[in-house]
């Protein structure tokens, strides 16, 4: 047997036995990822180790573990159904709820915890981005969200979603560093 083969099999058996630390150590990893290439594709000539570490914290102390319980309660509410009226209706909550929360706690983290700004410029840099960052959010993450209600199993979900925000997260690194450069 492979040692990929392996992996994935250790990491099946983590996720069933363990699911919400695995999950959110996921969504650490994915975010460690995510920030490491944002760091690289905006010029960064040196890791900036501080920030990547609050960005795997974020990762696993947020993301996954939100995204774990989010999930469940998701599946509850609509008694696990896959029909598509109800993807639909989970789609339109999650894009309702979860979407617009998730980006307002990701700028608010971003610009106090990892840029260190005071409330006055965190505030209106939420002002001025956030509707962007929010229209731009509901034109991707519905496509996502109708796949993941529809086609993914429950215990997989929030392994999707982290996989596909640390994509979305260069796109909030690349955003946030063109307007701090604009600015600068």
């Amino acid at each position: 047997m492979s040692i990929a083969k392996r992996g994935l099999q250790q990491y099946l058996l983590q996720l069933q036995q363990h699911p919400l630390r695995t999950k959110a150590i996921t969504a650490g990893v994915l975010s460690a990822i995510s920030d490491i290439v944002s760091q690289k594709l905006t010029g960064i000539q040196k890791l900036q180790i501080r920030r990547l570490i609050l960005k795997v914290l974020f990762g696993f102390a947020y993301l996954g573990p939100f995204g774990h319980y989010y999930h469940i309660m998701l599946d509850k509410l609509f008694k696990g159904k896959k029909d598509s009226k109800t993807v639909a209706k989970k789609v339109v909550v999650e894009q309702l709820t979860s979407g617009p929360w998730n980006n307002l706690i990701f700028m608010l983290y971003y610009g106090f915890v990892i840029e260190g700004r005071p409330w006055i410029q965190v505030k209106s840099k939420i002002k001025k981005e956030y509707p962007t960052v929010q229209y731009t959010g509901w034109t991707f993450w519905p496509v996502i969200g109708w796949i993941n209600h529809r086609h993914v199993p429950l215990q997989f979900r929030v392994i999707l979603q982290s996989f596909v925000a640390m994509c979305w997260g260069i796109f909030l690194n690349l955003r946030a560093r063109s307007m701090t450069i604009t600015k600068g």
